[in-house]
């Protein structure tokens, strides 16, 4: 099966890696998602649907609807990881309730931490549905 044949699925179980990632961080490591987390929640849990229903019927012609969702979750991911990452970065956008966006609850290898798996999910999401043509 070659790559472009299979865009749609391969974005639908990056997807399902996502949703089940951060549910595992918060409901299983009980970390608390700070306001921007929810954001990228938003814009990546439907996708697992859309991602699912589009894969199962081959429809190709979702990806106008879904590379919205992807690139505005992957823009939001970067600012995530920039105020977990720059200095003085975070004193942009302060988060006012609950926890901190600069919080960094995971820090592997010293550079991926939450919201980097979530740029890196919406990355890989967005290049596989610019890469599917349309029958």
């Amino acid at each position: 099966m070659k790559l472009r044949e299979s865009t749609l699925y391969l974005s639908w179980v990056i997807s399902i890696f996502a949703t089940f990632g951060s549910l595992y961080f918060s409901e299983v490591r009980e970390f608390v998602p700070c306001d921007l987390c929810w954001y990228q929640r938003i814009m990546m849990y439907p996708l697992t649907i859309i991602l699912g229903i589009a894969a199962y019927q081959n429809n190709k012609s979702i990806k106008h609807y879904v590379l919205p969702l992807s690139i505005l979750g992957g823009c939001i991911s970067l600012f995530h990881y920039l105020e977990q990452k720059v200095p003085g970065f975070a004193a942009i956008k302060p988060c006012k309730n609950g926890v901190p966006c600069s919080t960094e609850y995971i820090n592997w290898f010293g550079f991926v931490t939450i919201p980097f798996l979530a740029l890196t999910a919406f990355s890989l999401i967005t290049l596989l549905l610019l890469l599917t043509k349309n029958k």
